[in-house]
């Protein structure tokens, strides 16, 4: 690929703002309700298991590229960071946590964030994980479209959407409030707020009951391995593996079919509660979105690429089933691929990290 290809899928890439910091995210109150309902209702699964069903599906959803003949599985790069949903289409599972998902005041952060008119809540979920390697890679959040969101299209194809720019007057504008509870020294926070071309910022440390407004959607991001180095390691992880808290005991287990591979106390964890709004800019925009009036379909994002990648010269055939086709995934992968070209680099003692 081309610099100016490079550049030009890198424009496609830069949140509306620089990632703001909170503190203070959460009451204590609301902070106890919502990891209660992760006590309660687990075991959980990964956040892969959730979304992927293929290694092509999940690199397509992160950056690079994969050989055809890679002899990967899942399990074989699962990682133990687990997740749950609490609301989804703007519906809450669990009337405890009322308060924090229908939150006025989150609200109003995410429509100064944008300089925009209207917001309504969508989704909230937590990440949850103890101390693990959760590997170093860059991804976006599920890039949202009218008419194509996650809840009927994977996150792999809404992501391959957002980084090819051919749809973007049919983004939806969205922000999302990030609050981390961690205790450790590591588990940081490393974004690309400049593009993927840009050099990269970190969200350190103290990490508890902190919050950032931002838009992941269209920013590369990452969650930093968590733990000290030399408690990272866990036997018989699987992509199926799930976490769920054990009241007799006080901790929590990473079980595979039924077997506890992994224990951790519950200093030990790591606790990440991501909440999402759509943002409207004015009534049109919001009826734009909610009349359903100007709505992507499957068959024509899948036409659209297909004459993009055509006209680039990439031989791709018709998928059979668009969304688990690997072939096709692997050929949207290779001409869309984009990822940080800067790493973080550790600034010297006394140097305060940026964020």
């Amino acid at each position: 690929m081309s610099v100016t290809d490079q550049e030009r899928l890198a424009s496609n890439l830069r949140p509306v703002a620089p990632p703001l910091v909170i503190e203070g995210v959460y009451t204590d109150d609301q902070h106890a309700r919502l990891l209660g309902v992760a006590k309660q209702h687990g075991p959980w699964p990964t956040i892969t298991a959730h979304h992927f069903r293929s290694v092509e599906e999940l690199i397509a959803t992160s950056s690079g590229m994969v050989p055809k003949d890679h002899g990967l599985t899942l399990d074989a790069i699962a990682t133990a960071n687990f997740r749950g949903f609490l609301a989804e289409n703007s519906c809450l599972h669990y009337p405890e946590i009322h308060d924090c998902f229908y939150n006025a005041g989150f609200l109003e952060r995410v429509k100064q964030y944008w300089g925009a008119q209207y917001a309504k809540p969508t989704m909230m979920l937590f990440n949850i994980c103890g101390p693990h390697n959760s590997g170093l890679s860059p991804h976006l959040d599920a890039v949202t479209f009218r008419g194509v969101r996650i809840e009927n299209t994977p996150v792999w194809m809404q992501n391959v959407m957002g980084k090819s720019g051919l749809f973007r007057d049919h983004i939806i504008k969205m922000a999302q409030i990030i609050t981390w509870f961690w205790q450790g020294d590591e588990g940081t926070f490393t974004y690309w707020p400049d593009g993927p071309l840009g050099a990269p910022q970190r969200i350190g440390h103290p990490m508890f009951n902190k919050g950032v407004v931002v838009q992941n959607e269209l920013m590369f991001h990452r969650g930093d391995p968590v733990g000290q180095p030399d408690e990272r390691a866990i036997t018989g992880l699987a992509h199926r593996s799930k976490l769920g808290y054990r009241a007799a005991a006080d901790d929590w287990a990473i079980t595979t079919d039924d077997t506890v591979v992994r224990t951790y106390e519950q200093r030990k964890i790591r606790f990440l509660v991501h909440w999402n709004a759509e943002v409207y800019m004015d009534l049109h925009e919001a009826k734009l979105v909610m009349d359903h009036t100007d709505d992507l379909t499957h068959e024509r994002v899948v036409d659209t690429l297909l004459a993009d990648m055509r006209a680039k010269g990439v031989t791709v055939a018709e998928p059979s089933d668009p969304f688990h086709d690997e072939d096709f995934i692997r050929a949207l992968t290779s001409t869309y691929t984009i990822a940080p070209t800067q790493d973080w680099i550790e600034r010297p003692a006394g140097v305060r990290h940026s964020g």
